[in-house]
């Protein structure tokens, strides 16, 4: 083999996409000393998202100062691409584990996250990715948008910034002062989910259990999140805004991403491909070698391995995976999607409590038996 493509997700719970970037390209040296390797390493849009485009493209992070989920001041890092893009983590100062104990989706607030939208903007990018992952908020963007110029008045007309708790008492929204930078930008959120703003898949019945709500809150939530969509409907002349696929990412931080600031909704794969130019960067490739912890059917429903199987049919590049598990009936679809074959790394059957101790060593294993196959022929020696 003379290139060799490597774009793994991460194992959930047991090795980074890095990590596993590192180990594949050592395996595919040592049985193919002068391939030409490329590593992309993959993430969602949650934590790491930011490390990964830049292993990828190089660039360099910025720190800025911001608020957090309480209003708290704090300092949060975005990245910016060698070619000027930025890229915003929601987790870097509205995530999960900013909150420890203090879980209360009806409190937090996604200001800081406008704060790191309106830095990017002003340093200069024209292209700005956003990952939706990872948050502790169910403020709808309310926040976010507030940090970029749109106002929120209450039955009073009094201006507040709206949390998850407060949705229910917006009456109007002033879109007027919108951050006027932002009409020359290019807006993307990375979004693997397509659940909608409310309802029984919506982001307050799905999404909040994680965040610290009870029963009793998710109703309430529901309930504020059901009087934003009638409101945007208002606003921006959406109609069925509430039904918008991935409208209920992030506590509906993707409806407030697409009727708020125009932002475009992609599915995170389909993000990494187009930034990292994968259709230039795998010219003359032999192979593209993709994997995640998991086969199943989440794999099939625009997550990485589909998205990369897909783009790899249309270069006419085989793909193979390399996964912890594998649930066969998800592989006649990814075969379909241009999926070449699928091998896990797990060598024994344990249980992943045992396993997940064994995940650098498995993938060892599992690497070097494929590539000895792959050498085995002449052709690709």
């Amino acid at each position: 083999m003379k290139k060799v493509i490597i774009i793994p997700d991460s194992f959930k719970g047991t090795l980074s996409a890095k990590q596993i970037c590192r180990i594949l390209k050592e395996k595919v040296h040592q049985q193919f000393p002068a391939c030409e390797v490329v590593t992309v390493p993959v993430a969602d849009g949650g934590e790491g998202s930011v490390d990964c485009f830049l292993e990828a493209l190089g660039g360099r992070k910025e720190t800025v100062q911001v608020h957090g989920p309480y209003m708290e001041l704090m300092e949060a890092e975005y990245g910016i691409l060698s070619d000027g893009t930025a890229v915003v983590e929601m987790a870097s100062c509205a995530g999960l584990p900013l909150v420890e104990d203090r879980k209360n989706p009806k409190k937090t607030t996604t200001y800081g996250v406008g704060e790191l939208i309106l830095a990017a903007a002003k340093a200069g990018s024209k292209r700005i990715i956003t990952g939706l992952g990872g948050s502790c908020t169910n403020d709808g963007g309310c926040g976010m948008a507030a940090a970029l110029g749109i106002r929120f008045y209450d039955a009073q007309d009094r201006e507040f910034v709206p949390t998850g708790g407060t949705l229910k008492e917006i009456r109007r929204i002033d879109m007027s002062r919108r951050e006027k930078l932002l009409d020359q930008i290019e807006l993307l959120a990375m979004c693997d989910i397509t659940n909608p703003l409310t309802g029984p898949e919506g982001a307050a019945h799905v999404f909040s259990p994680q965040k610290g709500a009870d029963e009793g809150m998710i109703q309430e939530l529901e309930a504020g999140m059901v009087h934003y969509a009638s409101i945007l409907e208002q606003t921006v002349q959406i109609p069925k805004i509430r039904e918008l696929p991935g409208g209920g990412a992030a506590g509906g931080m993707g409806i407030g991403m697409a009727a708020l600031l125009g932002a475009k909704l992609i599915p995170g794969i389909q993000a990494v491909l187009d930034t990292v130019q994968i259709d230039t960067l795998a010219e003359h490739a032999d192979l593209i070698l993709t994997g995640e912890g998991k086969i199943d059917s989440q794999s099939i429903h625009g997550k990485v391995l589909s998205g990369i199987a897909r783009r790899g049919k249309a270069l006419g590049i085989p793909v193979v995976a390399i996964a912890g598990g594998i649930d066969r009936e998800a592989l006649p679809e990814l075969y379909r999607d241009g999926l070449t074959a699928a091998f896990s790394i797990n060598q024994l059957p344990e249980d992943f409590s045992v396993s997940r101790g064994k995940s650098m060593e498995n993938l060892e294993t599992e690497m070097e038996n494929l590539l000895r196959l792959i050498a085995a022929f002449p052709a690709n020696s």
